[in-house]
């Protein structure tokens, strides 16, 4: 029997492969499939052959970028590996370099991103304490992160990842991260999860906001998303008629959502329009200890998000007997929660169009990744090292020496200037 051939790209380098042959990172890294492709890269599952550890291996494109592109490909590779030496930040394992392509090695999350257990499996909604506990890790990740003086600027579920059975929850992909506390980077991120500063259409000549207090304002929607499965809103602008009706009053939250007082009286420290009123990291922090329950009907079963389809244009109104049933949006907008591509009105989107949150079984491809959709699998390929691939740190933000290759499955951390 013929053998079927397949093409297989790799960072813009066909590759000709055939069924039960292998390609090989390093002599070492056995890619096992592909997770997810974007515009300027794809993550494969990836085996240690000698240990048989799983990674996961992000593989980014250097072919045709200019030299500003390399750069923010190079800064999230260096924030990523700083961010990553806390406990709930994805690990980064070992950085491989080509000569068109730099492969990042990263632990692997085979649970997948926490948008997808909110929504398909239900994990986090009605259950309190699971709450509780995965958003405190995550404050803890992102107050680490602004310790460093790193600040994500994409802060939403799709880019967490999941483990242990959803008890763990660790923060990934730092494409749009910066360090820059104050930034015009305006329209950074992802519309449900930027702050009202951050979504100015016209900013004055010389205008900024601070990276900190916008990433607060992002995990305030999160902590709905956590507790409700959904938006509280679509925009955090005055054009959104659901978020002016918050403006008036915050406790109109209760009324579309079912959060208890308490949490309502901690969202209103959170979406502070005034950012140097807003809540901090550490603040929040203690304020979700000491909060005896985040909604009225903790530790029911979760009810299902339906689908834009399923909703009819009755569901949109509250009635008296089941007010949770579908939240109200005054203009009549999607309200349940669904993936949305992250961008940027800044050159950074240029490479911010590859989500990590691509590293899961269950997260489909946007639109963005439409082109590539002859990828969603991968065929064997043929055994054999990528040319000139070695362990090395051939940036400028590394050490410029190579790594023994013995020491791939070590862990041992990665030295940076």
């Amino acid at each position: 029997m013929t053998p079927v051939i397949a093409t297989v790209r790799i960072c813009e380098r066909p590759v000709q492969v055939k069924d039960m042959e292998r390609f090989i990172l390093a002599n070492r890294l056995e890619l096992t499939g592909i997770l997810g492709v974007g515009a300027y890269g794809v993550v494969y599952t990836a085996v240690d052959i000698h240990t048989h550890i799983r990674y996961a291996v992000k593989a980014l494109n250097k072919s045709g970028l200019d030299p500003r592109q390399l750069k923010y490909q190079q800064r999230e590779i260096r924030l990523h590996h700083l961010a990553s030496q806390h406990p709930h930040v994805v690990s980064l394992v070992r950085i491989m370099d080509s000569m068109d392509c730099t492969y990042v090695v990263m632990e692997f999350c085979p649970e997948g991103d926490l948008f997808s257990s909110i929504t398909d499996k239900g994990h986090f909604v009605g259950n309190d304490p699971l709450v509780k506990r995965v958003f405190l890790q995550l404050l803890d990740a992102v107050q680490f992160c602004h310790s460093l003086g790193i600040y994500h600027r994409d802060l939403k579920p799709e880019n967490v990842l999941v483990t242990d059975q959803g008890m763990t929850v660790k923060l990934a992909d730092f494409g749009l991260a910066t360090t820059d506390y104050f930034t015009s980077d305006f329209g950074c991120g992802s519309t449900f999860y930027m702050s009202p500063e951050c979504q100015q259409s016209h900013p004055r000549p010389m205008s900024c906001y601070a990276s900190a207090a916008n990433d607060v304002w992002s995990l305030g929607v999160m902590l709905v998303n956590l507790t409700c499965g959904r938006n509280p809103w679509k925009r955090a602008s005055l054009e959104d008629s659901t978020f002016r009706a918050y403006l008036k009053d915050p406790f109109f939250l209760k009324t579309i959502l079912p959060l208890s007082t308490e949490m309502v009286c901690i969202l209103s420290r959170v979406f502070e329009r005034d950012p140097s009123k807003r809540i901090t990291i550490p603040e929040l922090r203690q304020l979700i200890v000491d909060c005896p329950r985040f909604t009225e009907s903790s530790m029911t079963p979760p009810t299902p998000v339906p689908t834009w389809d399923q909703i009819s244009h009755a569901d949109l109104f509250v009635s008296p007997q089941n007010p949770f049933t579908i939240p109200v949006d005054l203009d009549h907008q999607q309200l349940p929660m669904h993936a949305q591509p992250s961008g940027s009105s800044s050159d950074s989107s240029h490479y911010s169009d590859f989500s990590e949150s691509a590293i899961s079984d269950t997260s489909a491809l946007t639109e963005d990744y439409s082109d590539y959709s002859d990828y969603n699998c991968m065929s064997p390929v043929v055994s054999e090292q990528v040319p000139d691939c070695k362990v090395v740190f051939h940036h400028s933000i590394c050490v410029e020496h190579p790594i023994s290759v013995d020491a791939f499955a070590t862990g041992a951390p990665i030295q940076v200037c």
